[in-house]
């Protein structure tokens, strides 16, 4: 199919571009990477009257590291943030999701903050943002605001991105020394929608301790799910913690739906499965990197 007809913008600063969507009275949509928004268009599941192309905002290109955070601007494609070596460094985590995003080619064109607007739940980086507590910035005519990620994710596809805003960047936090990350993830081929996936974050203590677990899975409700784990394996050896009932946990906490692809159960059971490989796997991360700055 082709797209039903549009008026197309293409503003040369953001000034321009939050004017032009300020004009068009919510009948606008921001056009950045396309790889979801573009398919959708084709498809006729979403019809505007105008697109508004922000890929001139070169401002907008950046990914910034500092002690805290990365920073990641609006039309930064995947493939930037996955080779960066800056925010690989500090923040693992974005490598070890993004490579599960899709195909390279995809990730060449796609927009990190593009697929964290378009609030897909079988996608990496919302439940990466979610495990990080991260924030969206977002930026209108009437000023900038940022939005923490537990309140910007509403339903499927639905954020609390307004009319009339531009989603400038995404900031996710740097967890504290001692963490280790992982991520995995299932699906019918290596690049398709998860069956079930995940992320875990595990801090360890001076004494290699267990003071903080937990994970964030993808295709398991209509938003990012986050479990903490740390109540149950918190205060144990890193090597003595019981990963089983972790597993055991998260299968009775999510709620996910029947499709095409796989049953509740069979989600439910890979859920289970996944958490404490990913779990183990995170407080090995920690233990690692735990060493090599020692």
């Amino acid at each position: 199919m082709k797209p039903s007809a549009f008026e197309y913008h293409r503003p040369e600063t953001l000034e321009e571009a939050l004017t032009v969507l300020a004009e068009l009275d919510g009948d606008g949509k921001v056009l950045a990477g396309g790889q979801s928004l573009v398919p959708m268009l084709n498809m006729r599941l979403a019809a505007p009257a105008h697109l508004v192309d922000i890929n001139r905002l070169s401002e907008l290109a950046r990914i910034d590291v500092t002690p805290d955070a990365v920073t990641v601007g609006a039309i930064a494609r995947h493939a930037e943030v996955e080779h960066s070596a800056d925010a690989e460094r500090v923040l693992p985590l974005l490598r070890q999701a993004l490579s599960h995003v899709a195909h390279p080619t995809i990730r060449n064109r796609g927009t990190t903050v593009g697929s964290i607007v378009h609030a897909d739940p079988a996608g990496e980086m919302p439940s990466v943002l979610a495990l990080l507590g991260g924030s969206v910035q977002l930026a209108s005519v009437s000023g900038s605001r940022a939005v923490p990620v537990d309140d910007f994710f509403l339903a499927p596809l639905e954020s609390a991105t307004r009319p009339g805003e531009v989603a400038t960047s995404v900031t996710f936090p740097i967890p504290p020394p001692h963490t280790g990350t992982a991520w995995l993830e299932v699906s019918r081929r290596h690049g398709d929608y998860a069956m079930c996936g995940l992320g875990a974050l595990v801090t360890l203590d001076e004494d290699l301790r267990i003071s903080a677990a937990r994970a964030t899975y993808v295709s398991m409700g209509p938003t990012p799910v986050t479990v903490d784990f740390t109540e149950l394996v918190g205060g144990r050896s890193y090597d003595a913690a019981d990963w089983a009932a972790a597993a055991r946990l998260v299968g009775s906490v999510v709620e996910p739906e029947e499709d095409i692809h796989a049953t509740a159960e069979y989600r439910r059971h890979l859920a289970g499965v996944l958490t404490g490989r990913a779990l183990k796997a995170a407080a090995a991360h920690a233990v690692a990197r735990t060493e090599v700055a020692a």
